[in-house]
């Protein structure tokens, strides 16, 4: 698993989600520069920032000061829904749900693209660089969202046509049953979030 050395040199975008095992979902939050340096040092090594509530100029300001720490530990960054903001920040991928934006039109602002998927044609339909599989279990951050289930996980690793990462109310408790079941790469928001220590 990458560490977050600085020595790292940028990824192709396919191979920089290939090559992750751990992708941090964050908010913007009054310590976000500290935060992200601590859970990258412990081994995520792809960062998302999904702030839906802030306007534009302190949503850019966020994601710049998100931009400065990953390039500085060698992390690919990912803004959530904003083509336009994650290319003005430099980001690596910009990531869209199955009712944001579509992916033809994000794929003109020339930056990678992940998506949401949860369900089986959702998966095998999708042309991104990679993909998000879940909700696997149901989890707040995703309000009146079914989970999928480890079957969906499962079918993933079969048939995805992208790399892809199992997300949705994984921790320490259940993330073991998400590997036995075929994922390889895990993403998660409160495991690291919300812990003492991330």
């Amino acid at each position: 698993m990458a560490t977050g050395s600085s020595s790292r040199g940028p990824l192709p975008a396919a191979d920089a989600a290939r090559e992750a095992r751990l992708y941090l979902v964050t908010g913007a939050r009054p310590d976000l520069g500290a935060f992200l340096e601590a859970a990258v040092r412990g081994g995520v090594d792809i960062v998302q920032i999904r702030e839906k509530e802030l306007p534009d100029g302190e949503l850019l300001r966020v994601l710049e000061e998100a931009r400065a720490v990953t390039r500085r530990l060698g992390v690919p960054l990912v803004v959530n829904d904003r083509p336009d903001l994650a290319v003005l920040v430099g980001a690596d991928y910009v990531h869209v749900g199955q009712d944001d934006l579509p992916l033809h039109a994000v794929r003109r602002f020339g930056i990678p693209a992940g998506l949401s998927t949860h369900s089986r044609a959702e998966l095998e339909g999708a042309e991104a660089d990679y993909l998000a599989v879940g909700p696997v279990f149901a989890t707040p951050t995703k309000p009146g969202r079914p989970a999928v289930g480890l079957e969906l996980v499962g079918h993933a690793a079969e048939r995805a046509p992208a790399p892809w990462f199992a997300i949705g109310g994984i921790d320490r408790t259940n993330v073991a049953d998400v590997v036995a079941a075929g994922a390889r790469r895990i993403a998660v928001v409160r495991a690291i979030g919300d812990a003492d220590d991330p």
